[in-house]
């Protein structure tokens, strides 16, 4: 499972770009990841550039 750190995200909108399963979405300021679409591959964590993105279990 994703989780996202709301102080640390820049609302930068990378990780919404990369997500292949379409699970991110940028809300005006706020990022809402959609836990049953993702597929825990990563991507949104490797692109992020403020470290905002981590995997946990």
């Amino acid at each position: 499972m994703i989780e996202i750190d709301r102080y640390r995200c820049a609302y930068c909108g990378a990780c919404v770009t990369v997500c292949p399963a379409d699970a991110i979405s940028l809300m005006g300021v706020w990022i809402e990841l959609k836990e049953e679409e993702c597929n825990n591959c990563k991507a949104c964590v490797n692109i992020c550039p403020v470290g905002a993105l981590k995997m946990i279990q």
